[in-house]
């Protein structure tokens, strides 16, 4: 029960992530006082595609933000504490709805979806092309929103049709969740129609520069009529996201949105330039904060807004984002099950000194940053007869841990410094042994925070600083720095190198198996499963 010493200010933070969606309350100081956790459906129709049910994913964060209230409320408190919320998500998903129905018009194309392979290759060869990432920082690739929308406007009957209507609205998770969470508003001002620019840096539609829509990018894209495109807002305002509208939390005002790595990176205070974060969740993401101009990539980075407060200049980062982190332990769990529990797999790998030479490319979307190869797939080198389970979850971890190495790597060319050490967050980041595997590939110290839920943490610190609950940066630094880990290298260098070595040949004889498959043949099967595509959904 409550006291008189009890906090009275409460933040919440509703995290919608790849797999599940949680809402989490924090008080002033960053501690946790009630959570509400679900996990909802991944659909998988054909091999490379992923989808999400928009109905679940507003669902999943209506009933989450219900019971973690009541728990908040069976605890002594009232829903009034709460001062605000902050939202923070998966990125570049795409959600196609009708401005008429507010009915999506399709399952939701989740970040990690492959089927826009051909379309990647048709657009680099596009004329124009080699404006792109210093237009928008990124490079065309499977990864960002705009071949996914493309690919909507090219196969889905219902989204050409509400495109001729005029009445086609496109979003990435953070727009869907606002603009839902805001209809039916006593205001009358109607639902929010916004995004921020962290989730619309991930986009291709906007300029990295001016963080506007930029006409070149939508007419590379053929998107610039027939389109309703959010307004793009600061990612953390006290007016720009408007009041939840129903529920126990009505009338409470939406102050902040960042996307899942923005909210990490803020979530580990790497407020300073050179300051950065390596997330390990369903992918990788290692974020490094390059100030308030964006540095460009010769290295197979993209440039990113880092976060961007009201009344503060916009910061940059520069991402290196892995697809396929703890969705390979999730593989090894339900679809090989040789695992019954995520966690089992530290315990497993830390039966074995090594991975008997067993080397697990994890690229399951192909192979994200730095190498940028999307014609390859999952593959695994080095099984014999002495191979053991054991093995290959030491070799899953190994994959993450490795691919974090070339990253870093790539950071100390772009941006001319070597991190001294690497802040940790996310699931996997809860092994001791996979922490320990990191530091002793990476050669650098560790560093974990005792709360681990950066991301919903920084969503929390971001709409408390819209409100005022903290008046500047020097308020926010404070938060979540007690109780520290850290995981030193344990081997040698010449041992690393020479695993670091044999991971490199792995990736480079991956590269190019998609390329011999007859091409006649998949464009027949491509139209097989376009025709089911029409006839499942809606």
């Amino acid at each position: 029960m409550t006291s008189d010493s009890t906090p009275k200010t409460f933040i919440g933070a509703l995290d919608a992530g790849t797999t599940s969606t949680r809402f989490i309350i924090f008080d002033a100081t960053g501690k946790p006082y009630a959570i509400h956790q679900i996990e909802f459906e991944q659909q998988y129709p054909y091999a490379g595609w992923h989808e999400q049910n928009p109905y679940e994913i507003i669902k999943s964060a209506n009933d989450c933000i219900e019971g973690a209230v009541k728990k908040f409320i069976a605890d002594g408190y009232n829903a009034s504490d709460i001062k605000a919320v902050g939202i923070t998500n998966q990125r570049e998903t795409t959600v196609v709805w009708d401005s008429e129905t507010t009915r999506p018009l399709y399952n939701a194309i989740a970040w990690p979806d492959t089927r826009t392979s051909r379309l990647v290759h048709q657009f680099k060869n596009k004329e124009g092309a080699e404006k792109l990432v210093q237009t928008c920082g990124l490079p065309i690739s499977t990864y960002s929103s705009a071949l996914k929308l493309v690919w909507l406007l090219e196969n889905i009957h219902a989204v050409q049709e509400a495109r001729r209507r005029g009445t086609l609205m496109f979003g990435t998770v953070d727009t869907w969740l606002v603009y839902n969470l805001t209809c039916g508003s006593t205001t009358g001002t109607g639902p929010k129609f916004v995004t921020d620019t962290t989730n619309a840096s991930r986009t291709m539609f906007l300029n990295i520069k001016t963080l506007k829509y930029d006409d070149f990018l939508l007419d590379f894209f053929g998107v610039s009529q027939g389109v309703k495109f959010p307004e793009v807002v600061c990612s953390a305002d006290d007016n720009a996201y408007g009041k939840i509208a129903s529920g126990v939390l009505a009338g409470t005002p939406i102050a902040s949105c960042l996307g899942d790595q923005s909210a990490a990176l803020v979530g580990q205070r790497a407020f300073s330039v050179g300051s950065g974060k390596n997330t390990y969740g369903t992918g990788l993401f290692l974020l490094y904060n390059t100030g308030e101009d964006p540095v460009f990539s010769e290295n197979g980075l993209l440039t990113t807004v880092g976060y961007y407060f009201k009344g503060e200049k916009p910061i940059y980062a520069l991402e290196g984002s892995i697809a396929v982190g703890g969705a390979a332990v999730k593989f090894l769990r339900d679809n090989l099950q040789l695992i019954a529990e995520s966690d089992e797999v530290g315990q497993l790998a830390a039966k074995v000194p090594d991975t008997g030479g067993v080397i697990f490319v994890t690229a399951f979307s192909g192979l994200f940053a730095p190498y940028w190869i999307d014609d390859t797939q999952g593959t695994i080198y080095g099984i014999t007869n002495y191979t053991t389970r054991e093995h290959i979850a030491r070799a899953t971890i190994e994959a993450t841990c490795y691919q974090t190495r070339a990253v870093l790597e790539a950071m100390a060319k772009d941006s001319g410094y070597e991190l001294k050490m690497l802040k940790v967050d996310g699931g996997m980041s809860n092994s001791d042994v996979c922490m320990q595997i990191q530091s002793d590939i990476i050669g650098i110290d560790v560093v974990r925070p005792q709360y681990r839920e950066t991301t919903a943490l920084g969503a929390a610190m971001a709409a408390g600083f819209a409100v005022g609950v903290y008046s500047d940066f020097n308020d926010l630094k404070k938060i979540n720095t007690e109780g520290e880990t850290i995981f030193r290298p344990s081997i040698t260098d010449k041992k690393r190198e020479k695993l670091y070595s044999l991971w490199q040949r792995a990736v480079s004889r991956c590269a190019g198996w998609l390329q011999d498959e007859d091409d006649d043949s998949e464009t027949q099967e491509e139209k097989r499963i376009e025709d089911e595509v029409q006839k499942r959904f809606v």
